[in-house]
Order: structure tokens, then C-alpha cells, then sequence
């Protein structure tokens, strides 16, 4: 028990969390520059050993390794749920989904205003609006379906991709024109895509699709400051990659793991596009690049999370701790590891800041701003506390420095030193029964700011689980 204190109060109070010989940058002065481009990439479902910079040896990730390389990787970054929708609602608001009761995946349901988040709520979109920014979502929504919850309604000014929370791949697939079609055959995997409100035909796989729309996009906005939020729907089921990427992955034995890292293939190309173009147009260096998955890997598609215990849906590192980098060159150090927790919640947070946008005081953030503490500025954590909840199975859990506590319905107590026990084998609620009496009563408190979730369950239909 003293050991355990001694160690976690050595690990809250440590400050040696940059691993570089790179020294850290000044950030530049806003009169000094036009005001930065943003850049979101997320995946899906993507496994945290699934990277190169976090040590996959079978899926090759160059372009995506770039991001980590002339940048910062967060060894401790997490999301706020373990399943897409909630997850996404956070990064969007940063603000923990719980809040504003988007606490469960939304049913697709263009009839039910309910089904979505709240228009109370200001997306990132919203909040970059009305300082100047020209703003794209492309790839998957998973927002709402209805009329009210449309991205063209909520900051974006181009859309480009689908509602739903998954999408299939092959053109010849996507076959449904309209949403009452969808809703009749519960076949929102095969609605064509859509470009603001219309559906359009398409005549390439779905990721190498979305990779053209973001650079197109790119190539539009050059001269003016803009946040391209570029949201695959890889690797989410189904399994689905072109012959020229299975190729590219032909020494993988396991046909699953195959076809998932062909997907992961077709993400990696698209990055590199993106990040080649930012070149080009020589704005590479007035342009922020944030890449991470929205939870982590499923057990449906072949990911991998080692070392992490668990997957998609569940609490223990496997469905939170996801891979996680962020580049700004000239501002953000290169090849640094960041090692203190940081959340999806601090995108929001330091878009905003950096682009100077007010936030409400009504709906405070959950998230900070990165930047001082990657660049060394602030030495202090940027969080004290992360915390956790998953409504339907009952679940709370928190990190507090090394400490990682969950109390489950579902999964029971647990207790884990982290830097000791990264893979959670090692419970220690036993012999330390009163700081987890006392974790738990803080994880309580926390959840009495939230409400129960607004949107219905979820029901999905077999055959598009994929």
C-alpha cells in the first residue's frame, strides 16, 4: 500500500514528460501569422498497436508515422467513450457527451429530433464560423439524422460523405437514393454519398474517395483560414479493401487481419496526400494536424491493441487509449513523446484557443489547450483527473495520474498502477480498499453533473453490423 502511494504521488508530481533532443519552439505571435489551418483525421475502430508510432510490425503506417515524427505523440491520449457516436460528440464540443445527453450511439432516424447533438451545444465548426473559418466535414456524420442535426446546419459549409455510423466501401454497393429507402430497408451502409444535401454516384473506393475530397478541399481553401475535419469510416466493418491494397498486404496469413490492414492502407495513402499537399501549397507550417481513432479496436475487425487489456465498448485501456499525434511545424517540437494523459476533449479546446474564438461561459470546456504544455511552456498536467461513464452497462471510471479506477456494473471493481500495469492484469482493489472507497466516492461526484442519455437505444440490423 505505501509502496503504491509513493509511487503514483512520484508519478502526479513528475514533470520529465517530453522525451526529445529536440528543444521545444516559441509559438509565433498571432500578428506574425495568418491565423493557423485546422486539421482533425480520425479513424475508426483503428487498434492502438495498429500505427507505426506505436510499434505495429505487420500494417505499415509511413504517411500517418509523419504526423508523430515532425510532432508530438501522446503515449497517454484517450477518447471519451469506447463506441463511435458518444466518442465523436466530445472530440466535435469538448465537452464530456454526458453533459448534454449524447450518451449512447444515436439511432438513424431523420424523424426523431432527439437522435443527435443538441443544437444547445456548439460544435467546433460553430465555434470557428463566425472568426472566419471555412469549414469541411468529410467521411462519416454519426451526429443525428435528422433535418436540424445536418452538418450544413451546424458550422460546416461543406459536407461530403454520409449520416450513419458506418458505411460501405465498394461504389457498386451504394445503390439507396433516398433516406426514406434507408429507413424502410435499414440500409443506411448502402445510401449513396452525399455532397451537402445531395446524393451523389461515386466511382471509387469509399477511402480513396474521401482522400480526394480532402485534398480538393485543401486546394479550394489555400488562402483562407480553414478547418477540414476528415473522418473515416476505415477501419470500421465491414471488411472491405481493394485488390491493389490486399496486395499491398499479402504477407498478413490471417484474411481478416489482411483486408483491415488493407483498409488502414488506404487511410495511410489518403494522410499522405493530405500532408504532401499541405506542402505544395507551402501552408504546411501555418497548419495544425491532429490524427487519432475514435476508440479503439474492435473485436469484429481484426484489431490490435496490445498491450492494452480490452476492446471497442469497454473501459479498460483497449477502448479508450487510442493512437494519438499532433504536428505544427515550427511550433511543435519533432519526434517528441508526450507522456502526461491528454483527451480527445483538448482539440476543441485548442482549436479555439489558437484561433482566438470565445467559448461560451454557459457550457465551459472539458478539454484544455495543448499547446503550452507540448511545447514545454507548462510543466503542470494538463488534466488532474480524466473520467469515464458508460450509462447502459453501469460503468465510471477515472485516471488520476498512474491510477486507473473503474467501477462496473458489468466489469466489477478495479484498480490498477498503470506505468507498473499497462495490460491491467494486476488488480489491486484488495489491499487498497479505502483509496478505491474514496475514488470511487470522486468518480459519484463527478457523475452527478451529468443526465441520462436523451437518445434511445440503439437498435442495429444484423445484417449491416457487417
Amino acid at each position: 500500500m505505501a509502496i503504491l502511494k509513493k509511487h503514483l504521488l512520484a508519478a502526479v508530481m513528475s514533470c520529465s514528460v517530453l522525451t526529445s533532443a529536440a528543444e521545444p519552439s516559441n509559438l509565433p505571435s498571432s500578428a506574425s501569422l495568418k491565423p493557423p489551418n485546422f486539421i482533425v483525421i480520425l479513424t475508426d475502430d483503428q487498434g492502438y498497436a495498429d500505427v507505426g508510432f506505436n510499434g505495429s510490425q505487420d500494417i505499415a503506417t509511413p504517411n500517418i508515422d509523419r504526423i508523430a515524427d515532425e510532432g508530438t505523440r501522446f503515449t497517454n491520449g484517450y477518447v471519451t467513450f469506447s463506441v463511435c457516436g458518444p466518442s465523436r460528440a466530445g472530440l466535435l464540443t469538448g465537452r464530456y457527451q454526458d453533459r448534454f445527453g449524447f450518451g449512447r450511439n444515436p439511432v438513424i432516424d431523420p424523424a426523431d429530433p432527439r437522435a443527435g447533438l443538441p443544437v444547445s451545444e456548439k460544435m467546433i465548426s460553430e465555434v470557428l464560423q463566425p472568426v472566419g473559418y471555412t469549414s469541411a466535414i468529410i467521411g462519416k456524420w454519426h451526429m443525428g439524422a435528422h433535418p436540424v442535426f445536418h452538418p450544413n446546419k451546424r458550422g460546416f459549409d461543406y459536407f461530403y460523405g454520409f449520416l450513419s455510423g458506418g458505411h460501405r466501401y465498394f461504389p457498386e454497393e451504394l445503390t439507396v437514393d433516398s433516406i426514406d429507402e434507408a429507413v424502410k430497408e435499414n440500409a443506411w451502409y448502402r445510401t449513396k454519398i452525399m455532397q451537402n444535401h445531395q446524393r451523389i454516384d461515386i466511382d471509387e473506393y469509399l477511402t480513396d474517395e474521401l482522400s480526394n475530397e480532402a485534398v480538393s478541399f485543401i486546394e479550394r481553401e489555400q488562402d483562407n483560414p480553414f478547418f477540414l475535419y476528415l473522418a473515416y469510416n476505415a477501419p470500421h466493418t465491414p471488411l472491405q479493401a481493394t485488390s491493389e491494397y490486399l496486395k499491398r498486404n499479402r504477407h498478413i496469413r490471417d484474411k481478416n487481419r489482411r483486408t483491415y490492414a488493407a483498409m488502414i492502407t488506404a487511410v495511410d495513402d489518403g494522410v499522405g496526400r493530405v500532408l504532401d499537399t499541405l506542402e505544395q501549397l507551402d501552408i504546411d507550417d501555418n497548419t495544425l494536424v491532429f490524427f487519432l481513432s475514435d476508440n479503439g479496436g474492435s473485436r469484429k475487425n481484426a484489431s490490435n491493441n496490445a498491450p492494452l487489456r480490452g476492446s471497442k465498448g469497454e473501459y479498460f485501456e483497449g477502448g479508450i487509449h487510442v493512437p494519438f499525434a499532433v504536428s505544427w511545424p515550427g511550433v511543435i517540437p519533432s519526434g517528441v513523446d508526450y507522456h502526461h494523459p491528454v483527451s480527445s476533449l483538448d482539440i476543441m479546446a485548442t482549436l479555439a484557443s489558437l484561433a482566438d474564438a470565445p467559448i461560451s461561459e454557459e457550457r465551459p470546456l472539458d478539454g484544455v489547450n495543448l499547446i503550452p504544455y507540448i511545447t514545454g511552456k507548462n510543466s503542470d498536467l494538463p488534466h488532474e483527473v480524466l473520467f469515464w461513464r458508460g450509462f447502459d452497462q453501469g460503468t465510471l471510471a477515472m485516471r488520476q495520474g498512474d491510477l486507473k479506477v473503474m467501477h462496473s456494473r458489468k466489469y466489477g471493481d478495479h484498480l490498477y498502477d498503470l506505468k507498473m500495469d499497462p495490460s491491467e492484469k494486476n488488480n489491486l482493489v484488495e489491499e487498497n480498499k479505502a483509496m478505491f472507497s474514496r475514488k470511487k466516492q470522486q468518480m459519484e461526484a463527478w457523475a452527478e453533473e451529468l443526465i441520462d442519455p436523451v437518445i434511445r437505444p440503439l437498435r442495429v440490423n444484423k445484417k449491416e453490423k457487417g
